[in-house]
Formats: structure tokens, sequence, C-alpha cells
């Protein structure tokens, strides 16, 4: 399901909503299961005719229309584990409560092409959620998991699973899911997020 339609790159006003996507900055990271997030954001941008290449709130940002909103792409530049210090800059910047600030990240309880929709929650063992929700003090972001597969085996140390790279089979089965997350996050923006839910849980 696609809602990509030929819109300006961006609209007046206030920004509304703030689209973060989570991972870790420079090539070495490139295509790990932990930059999911930023792939998102990537694939988001791409199709909004963005460039998330403005140096901001301690990250990469763009702003682009998205149903009818303005909205801010956010790749925080502190690494996974410091992601709060980007997100809160932006959100008190702009004035944009937890509520209309998504976070896209990878889950590792999730196989690869799998979705997870939620309005609220707990930081599910995730160290960069877990800095967000510690530093703005609020644990009501929407979020949009997106599966990176469980580790190979119990003793297989946890970062450098999530540090590794996709195969050409988890990559395959990431490209539905990173549009099926972009859509996702448009139903998000345009107060459908109960749908959202729906159609891609």
């Amino acid at each position: 399901m696609a809602f990509f339609g030929r819109t300006p790159r961006s609209v007046p006003g206030p920004i509304d909503f703030i689209i973060v996507g989570l991972g870790n900055p420079g090539r070495e990271y490139e295509n790990t299961r932990h930059n999911a997030g930023f792939m998102v954001l990537d694939r988001l941008a791409e199709r909004q005719e963005a460039k998330i290449s403005r140096v901001r709130f301690k990250g990469l940002c763009a702003d682009c229309s998205l149903a009818g909103r303005r909205v801010l792409l956010l790749k925080p530049g502190t690494y996974m584990n410091l992601s709060g210090q980007s997100v809160k800059e932006a959100m008190s910047f702009y004035k944009v409560p937890p509520q209309r600030t998504i976070i896209v990240f990878d889950d590792i309880n999730l196989p690869p092409g799998k979705l997870r929709v939620r309005r609220k929650g707990s930081d599910g063992g995730h160290n960069g959620m877990k800095n967000i929700i510690y530093l703005s003090g609020s644990d009501q972001f929407p979020r949009i998991k997106i599966g990176v597969g469980q580790k190979p085996n119990p003793e297989y140390n946890l970062a450098d699973w999530v540090l590794s790279r996709f195969t050409q089979d988890d990559l395959k089965a990431l490209g539905a899911a990173i549009d099926n997350a972009c859509a996702a996050a448009e139903l998000i923006v345009n107060c459908e997020l109960d749908r959202a839910m729906n159609l891609y849980n």
C-alpha cells in the first residue's frame, strides 16, 4: 500500500511532526542491523524528494511535506546510545510533543521484514529508545519497529549482532518492510495510527 503522491518538498507553517530514524553515523555502519531506522528515513526522504543533509540538532535533518503536513526528518548523529540528545533538541526547538514524534528503529525480536507499530511503550531493551525516554521524561512516542532478526545463538554478543550487516536474503525481505514503514509513518502523520497498526502489525 503506497501513499506517496507528488507533493511539494515542504509546506509553509510550523513543523507538525518529527520522524526520527535511529542509527549510527558513518560509512562503517551502513546497512547494519542497528541502522534500519536510518534506512527507512533515507527511503522516505527519497520518496518525498527531500535530502537529509542539513546539520542541526546534533544530527542531519530535512523538512518535507507528508500527508499535507510539514514534517521534520531527523537522523541523530550522536550514535545510538545518545539518540535522546538530538531528539530532545529538535522537540524543544519546534515545541513538538512526544505524541507527534515518531521513532523508527530496529527490533531483534522480529524477523527481518516484519513491522511492529505501537502508540507508546517502554524502551523494550533498545538503547536508543532508552535514552530518548530518559532525556524526554516520556514514553508516549509512537514508534515503528523494523525486524532485523534474532541472534544466531544465545551466546552471540548482542552488540556484535546489531552492528553486523544484513545478508542478501535479509535485504530482500527488508525492502518491502522499509516501504511499509514509510507508509505507516504517513498514516500516523495523517492521524491514522490505528489504521497503521491494523495494516502493518
